[in-house]
């Protein structure tokens, strides 16, 4: 069954799975459908080093790689080459978006999670009925430590083709889960410097998960992802699903950066002024002209070299689009 869930739910309406209530057994364990692309995966017996865990992918419907990565897990946990051991939620969150190939329908998904969302539409619900998953499933493990990956792929080619992204909340990093990126292959780290009402931030700010959105290369169509650079987080994904004790790495392995400012957009008419192709993390000198804004005005880089990351400069009004980032120590 796990084998064609994913293409199931990615199929037309009429041709997927039910939206509740479906069960069936797994080698060491069992599945629930909870509803459309919500499916837990339960343990007969969870290991002494379970946590309980989040695994998100199609936030933005044209980021394929972390779907077929998850259908490989799926494939290889129903096959018994993965043994459950831990309680998994995996989402498939914008499935009209991923259906079309295309970033999202109406608005970016991944800016409404938040609890006093007050916004209508198939995106603001998709949030809700997400929200909602994410706490059940806590509220269901609550002796177990919450962790959640939001898996991404980046819109344009990257210095660091895979990196994570620390949303900002109160919530302290376990020193263990740095180790673990950077033995999964993860090259770079941004902290936020703010809260951005991402999935990642939501798990993090309400329940206090580990949590992180993970950028696992550029976007490309399903069936044009090399999946070979992602077998290390392929290997730190089924240590988790095991509830087993991840590989380590030393951080020396990854490049640290902080958030320092934040471009939005407050205007119609709105540019930036470098090239629509530029990498993630290009850096720019002081005096640098990065963005020009009817109502803010132009943007200017002070006196310390900035790298952009996550341009676009076709985001809605009042959206964010860039962040601007400096170098960071490593986490002590």
């Amino acid at each position: 069954m796990l084998g064609h869930w994913l293409d199931l739910t990615l199929a037309e309406p009429a041709q997927a799975p039910s939206p509740a209530g479906q069960e069936g057994r797994l080698p060491f364990g069992r599945y629930r459908i909870h509803g459309p692309g919500t499916l837990e995966l339960i343990p007969a017996a969870s290991r002494s080093q379970a946590r309980a865990c989040v695994l998100s992918v199609g936030i933005h419907g044209n980021e394929t790689a972390p779907i077929e990565l998850l259908g490989e897990l799926l494939s290889r946990l129903e096959a018994g080459l993965v043994r459950l051991g831990a309680p998994v939620l995996v989402l498939i969150g914008n499935i009209p978006a991923v259906r079309a190939g295309q970033r999202f329908i109406a608005t970016n998904l991944n800016r409404l999670f938040r609890r006093d969302l007050a916004e209508d539409g198939e995106e603001p619900e998709r949030a809700r009925q997400l929200m909602a998953a994410v706490d059940a499933f806590y509220g269901r493990h609550p002796s177990l430590e919450p962790l959640h990956y939001d898996m991404h792929t980046a819109i344009r080619s990257s210095r660091y083709p895979r990196f994570a992204v620390e949303p900002f909340a109160a919530t302290t990093i376990d020193a263990a889960h740095w180790r673990w990126l950077a033995a999964a292959g993860i090259q770079a780290v941004l902290h936020q410097h703010r809260p951005s009402w991402t999935f990642s931030h939501y798990s993090k700010h309400y329940h206090g998960a580990q949590s992180f959105t993970l950028e696992l290369g550029k976007v490309a169509p399903f069936g044009d992802n090399d999946l070979a650079t992602l077998r290390p987080m392929r290997a730190l994904l089924e240590a988790l699903i095991e509830g087993r004790e991840p590989a380590g790495a030393d951080l020396s392995r990854m490049a640290f950066f902080r958030v320092e400012h934040e471009l939005m957009r407050n205007a119609e008419d709105f540019s930036l002024c470098f090239a629509d192709d530029t990498p993630n993390f290009t850096e720019f000198a002081p005096g640098t002209c990065l963005a020009r804004d009817a109502e803010a005005g132009d943007f200017v880089v002070g006196e310390h070299p900035l790298a952009v990351v996550f341009p676009n400069a076709e985001v809605e009004i009042g959206a964010r689009a860039a962040l601007l980032v400096a170098p960071a120590p490593a986490p002590s």
